[in-house]
């Protein structure tokens, strides 16, 4: 980083994390932004300029393409569950993103906000340097295959309204994967891979916290703002035009994040 880290230019710091390009630089300034937050009591020198960041830092060599383009390969083959795992590791690198751009686009939450925020980032940053060992004991690498930027242009969309950001990203497409992380482990058990299942089961169990933040924080903008959660939430994924994905909601994993039955109703 250009100046050492203080009160007064952390959030500027979050966004020089947010636009890194290389993954073992970005966590190794995360690891010290997140170390100067806890020696800090209250929220910091807001920016002179928020900056809308249309596109993260991402490794030069990964090329972005639709959704439709991704490549799906059975999991019976070593090449099929290289592009499973570069898949889910490319969410988790995303999901870093994420989590400090919930911190840079708004600034003026309370402190807890920002704790709980820089520790989803520091557990996302964990969950993809398990993934990307993974790649390289299979001979691979993240940036290898292609992959989309779906989760990152909901945050530009929502980057106006923390209230929006808390219901669409966290609780709608960050929550999916707690739907489809045991179809995956299933999947792979079933061709003996026991060294991505152990990774996934770990990475399942905490994003169940990380969805439960995005609720909390998402029912304290409610609050904020005067309106009732549940209606709200259901109202925002019609306004947005959210398709939450096909497949079963993980009933038990939703309801510890926080949903309520009005809500997962919504989203069936």
């Amino acid at each position: 980083m250009s100046n050492p880290i203080s009160a007064d230019n952390f959030f500027e710091q979050i966004k020089d994390v947010i636009l890194c390009p290389q993954p073992t630089e970005k966590i190794t300034l995360l690891t010290a932004l997140k170390t100067s937050l806890s020696g800090l009591s209250a929220v910091p020198k807001a920016s002179a300029e928020i900056i809308t960041i249309k596109l993260p830092g991402l490794p030069p060599e990964l090329e972005l393409v639709h959704p439709a383009q991704v490549p799906r390969r059975k999991l019976n083959s070593i090449e099929g569950r290289i592009a499973l795992i570069h898949a889910v590791c490319h969410i988790e690198y995303n999901a870093i993103n994420l989590a400090l751009d919930a911190i840079y686009r708004f600034q003026d939450m309370p402190f807890a906000y920002y704790t709980d925020w820089m520790r989803v980032a520091a557990e996302e940053a964990s969950h993809f340097q398990m993934l990307s060992n993974r790649l390289q004991q299979l001979d691979s690498y993240y940036g290898a295959h292609s992959a989309h930027n779906g989760l990152w242009e909901m945050a530009v969309k929502t980057g106006h309204s923390v209230l929006h950001r808390m219901a669409l990203v966290p609780r709608v497409l960050e929550a999916r994967g707690l739907d489809v992380t045991p179809g995956m482990i299933e999947r792979l058990i079933s061709v003996a891979d026991y060294e991505t299942v152990a990774l996934l089961k770990i990475i399942l169990a905490e994003e169940v916290g990380h969805v439960e933040i995005g609720t909390r924080w998402y029912k304290h903008a409610c609050v904020e703002a005067g309106v009732e959660s549940q209606t709200t939430f259901i109202a925002l994924l019609k306004e947005y035009d959210v398709h939450t994905g096909k497949g079963p909601l993980h009933v038990v994993a939703r309801k510890q994040a926080g949903f309520s039955q009005m809500e997962l109703d919504a989203l069936n």
